[in-house]
């Protein structure tokens, strides 16, 4: 069963980063639910497993980041820190 969610709900999928479930898919008992989620950086739709899925932090509700979370994006910034991260630029090779 797909379930359009209105209104989307802020979340972080482990790996991919913060962005907005528009949608949930249950296929069953047998089954992990799908969260149909658009992530915030990339403009990407990816359909997310039930337990890479984690609600943000909320003041209002008294509810902290979650360790996976944090730790998740702790990883991403030493990723976009290191060298590695930075795209090369490719040289031409052959004739033009």
């Amino acid at each position: 069963m797909f379930t359009q969610l209105n209104p989307t709900i802020p979340l972080h999928v482990l790996g991919k980063g913060d962005g907005y479930a528009i949608g949930m898919i249950d296929y069953g008992q047998e089954h992990n639910l799908i969260w149909v989620t658009a992530i915030d950086e990339t403009g990407e739709i990816w359909c997310a497993p039930n337990h890479k899925v984690r609600l943000g932090k909320n003041w209002t509700m008294g509810r902290r980041e979650n360790p996976l979370v944090a730790q998740d994006k702790l990883a991403e910034r030493d990723a976009d820190a290191s060298p590695a991260a930075v795209a090369v630029p490719e040289t031409a090779h052959g004739n033009c």
